[in-house]
């Protein structure tokens, strides 16, 4: 399935899966670059240390292209930048931040570049920057999401109508189906974060993996958008936020409440109650916990059967 983000990346099919916080260690990077996509090492979660050590065991365990993820807003990313430099990793993704920030010095020194936005105005800022290739992810994402709110739906024609360098969507995204028709819409290749959640060599905590896996539609939502908007599912965490906004809370009051480390003690230590459990609407469509390799065929067998079926119209 050769097209321009197989080319960038040297991969085999046009699939990322997404870096996300404390889900998408070495274990789930190097399944995911092994079965012919493009894995990502999430770094907004890990030490500087931590993140080489996930970098190296993640090269032992793959001899093909992975990357790394790296939010903006992380304290120590100058230490993280340099880590990735000395590791010799080709592939950032970066996040939550101006890509010009970092876009240039990266690609002094060889490194690939792509950078996620949640809109237009976003993407052309990075397009400005020289980033490779834009990650334009809707607002059904799991995690931290753009205040706008525009769905993936309406979000990648518009961002395909303004730049063109390749375009990665996101957002939504857990089924072949749902890849056809992003590339219908003008997305050379997808991002794939929540159903890579429910695999087996996620580092998510099994206990948040089977909640993800009994998700229902509506069991997500947008919340704490004063601070980060972020997609949560509905716990008692949830339940406090939304009582707390009965008072009209200012943004310190949300800082507060929301405390430190909420989303590792959800995600990675499985407190389903008090925790921040990170996932996309997509999510009521995720029934099962499979092997990345697994949930990789199903992808491209759904993709080229819904292809078929398009054509056959």
């Amino acid at each position: 399935m050769p097209n321009k983000i197989t080319q960038i990346f040297n991969i085999k099919y046009p699939i990322i899966q997404a870096g996300m916080v404390w889900n998408s260690g070495w274990r789930l990077a190097s399944a995911a670059s092994n079965s012919g996509i493009l894995g990502l090492i999430g770094a907004g979660s890990m030490y500087p240390e931590v993140l080489r050590e996930h970098i190296q065991k993640c090269k032992k365990a793959t001899d093909n292209p992975f990357g790394v993820n790296v939010p903006m807003l992380y304290p120590d990313i100058g230490k993280i930048m340099d880590i990735i430099v000395e590791e010799d990793v080709k592939i950032v993704f970066t996040s939550a931040g101006n890509p010009k920030t970092w876009t240039s010095w990266l690609k002094d020194k060889g490194i690939t570049v792509v950078h996620v936005v949640s809109s237009v105005k976003f993407a052309l800022k990075a397009k400005e920057a020289g980033v490779d290739a834009v990650v334009a992810e809707g607002f059904e994402a799991g995690g931290h999401n753009g205040r706008d709110e525009t769905t993936t739906l309406a979000l990648i024609p518009m961002v395909k109508e303004q730049i063109q360098i390749p375009l990665i969507a996101a957002g939504g995204i857990a089924t072949g189906q749902a890849m056809l028709a992003a590339m219908v819409l003008g997305a050379d290749g997808v991002q794939v974060g929540s159903r890579f959640v429910a695999s087996e060599e996620s580092s998510a905590h099994d206990a948040f993996k089977k909640v993800v896996v009994n998700a229902k539609e509506g069991d997500t939502q947008l919340t704490l958008k004063e601070l980060a908007p972020v997609r949560i599912i509905k716990n008692k965490f949830y339940n406090d936020v939304q009582e707390l906004y009965k008072t009209s809370p200012t943004p310190e009051q949300l800082k507060e409440l929301l405390g430190r480390a909420r989303a590792k003690r959800g995600m990675f230590e499985g407190d389903l109650v008090e925790g921040e459990l990170e996932i996309g609407q997509v999510a009521g469509l995720i029934h099962d916990i499979k092997p990345v390799s697994q949930i990789v065929r199903d992808m491209l067998r759904e993709f080229e059967e819904a292809k078929s079926k398009v054509s056959s119209l």
